[in-house]
């Protein structure tokens, strides 16, 4: 199946959804399915992977726009990728696998931690 982002103000995705790979057999064929389907010819589809996260395609295929896309993402035209909402002001963009990283690195233990912005530092999830 091939899944579709609709994408509104600000390249923000609206929606995902999904295709059949016999009508979607290029990303142009999808779009052009989807805004029949709708009505709306001048909708802006983007094709998403299910399989791409962190810039990797899970099942080890080519990775596609980065990220799955989901609603409240943003699709970034100049890195062709899709990004989730930053999640803390403090956080920066890795723009090799367009996900959000905190300044500094979870620690590595088995222990759930939670980020505290205030004191820009990881807590003990309890």
């Amino acid at each position: 199946m091939a899944h579709f982002a609709k994408l509104g103000t600000g390249n923000i995705v609206k929606k995902v959804v999904v295709v059949s790979n016999d009508v979607a057999t290029t990303e142009q064929a999808g779009i052009d399915f989807l805004n029949n389907l709708y009505k709306t010819p001048y909708d802006v589809w983007k094709q998403t992977s299910f399989n791409t996260f962190d810039g990797e395609n899970k099942l080890g295929g080519i990775p596609f726009r980065k990220n799955y896309a989901g609603v409240g993402y943003i699709y970034n035209q100049t890195l062709d990728a899709f990004i989730a909402p930053q999640p803390y002001l403090s956080w920066r963009l890795n723009e090799t696998t367009c996900i959000w990283e905190a300044p500094v690195a979870l620690p590595d233990t088995e222990n759930r931690y939670n980020w505290n912005e205030e004191t820009q530092q990881w807590n003990l999830d309890e």
